[in-house]
């Protein structure tokens, strides 16, 4: 990965704007308490009124979703409201991204990608202003410190062997980035530590994703893998005392190790990273160091 401009740390009186670049808000209630806490952190979050935008599904139409990526004052932090869909349509005109940071995840897969692939460090996949104050404390003070600069603490999971790799991170949505593949949105995943997550998908569409990362080659590329929440994206067994037929089915953890055991890279699943309450921000691009064996996460730099 070529070298990116870097994000500076935030500092106390630091400017902060507000995106909604996926699907319409309902209400301001979640979405004023995230605002709430950053300023508790001595942040300046610019004036909004993202709710009221409606276009059909959307936060607005594509110019004032795109708007909100390119702010006209003066901003050391965007902040996504919410997921949903709609951020990968701004992609289609090009976006003059700023040095700083750019915070969110889900839809906002689709922002953090291609921020990269321009060349900037800061994109942050964690949570949303609509979700940052539901998370418990361990994850709100964890992206504090990874926006003002400060070490953050390894995260562990379920290692699976494959001993240690080390390179650049990125995170994403597995629905979402899949469908940035082949485009010019998606980043270079050489020598990469790659983490996925997901939410409402069944197993058999999980298979079909990575299916097709592994036809286009993309799974080659990386040093590791990392898996997150993946909520809601089992299969219900069945509650038929009397069947006892073998499932014609795969669980979701059958699907995730039989697509990517025959990579030969450390791999580690059960992070705390994604669609659940304790959603870890992680910083793309940043020189990460995953271990298959003790299951853990490290981040050694934020730049």
């Amino acid at each position: 990965m070529a070298k990116l401009q870097p994000a500076s740390p935030l500092k106390p009186g630091d400017a902060v704007s507000c995106v909604a670049a996926s699907s319409a808000l309902d209400g301001d209630g979640r979405l004023n308490e995230g605002i709430q806490l950053l300023e508790s952190w001595g942040l300046r979050v610019h004036p909004q009124a993202l709710s009221e935008r409606h276009w059909g599904y959307l936060a607005g139409n594509d110019q004032e979703r795109r708007a909100d990526l390119e702010p006209q004052a003066q901003t050391a932090l965007l902040a996504c409201a919410r997921g949903g869909w709609g951020a990968a349509r701004l992609l289609e005109k090009k976006i003059a991204w700023q040095p700083g940071w750019l915070l969110g995840f889900s839809d906002v897969t689709a922002l953090l990608l291609a921020r990269l692939a321009a060349g900037f460090a800061g994109s942050v996949h964690g949570p949303l202003l609509t979700t940052l104050a539901a998370e418990p404390e361990w994850s709100q003070e964890r992206l504090r410190r990874l926006l003002f600069g400060e070490a953050i603490p390894d995260l562990h999971g379920r290692g699976t062997g494959g001993a240690q790799a080390s390179g650049p991170l990125v995170v994403a949505n597995l629905t979402v980035a899949t469908h940035l593949l082949g485009s010019t949105h998606f980043p270079n995943l050489h020598n990469a530590i790659l983490i996925f997550e997901d939410v409402g998908e069944a197993p058999y569409r999980i298979d079909r994703m990575l299916t097709q990362w592994r036809l286009c080659g993309a799974l080659n590329e990386i040093a590791g893998l990392g898996f997150g929440h993946f909520e809601g994206c089992d299969d219900e067994a069945t509650n038929d005392p009397n069947d006892q037929a073998p499932p014609r089915r795969f669980s979701l953890n059958q699907v995730l190790d039989e697509r990517t055991a025959d990579l030969g890279i450390p791999r580690v699943f059960d992070l705390p990273v994604g669609h659940r309450c304790g959603n870890a921000a992680l910083p793309l691009g940043a020189e990460a160091h995953l271990d298959g064996e003790a299951g853990r996460l490290r981040v050694s730099s934020l730049n």
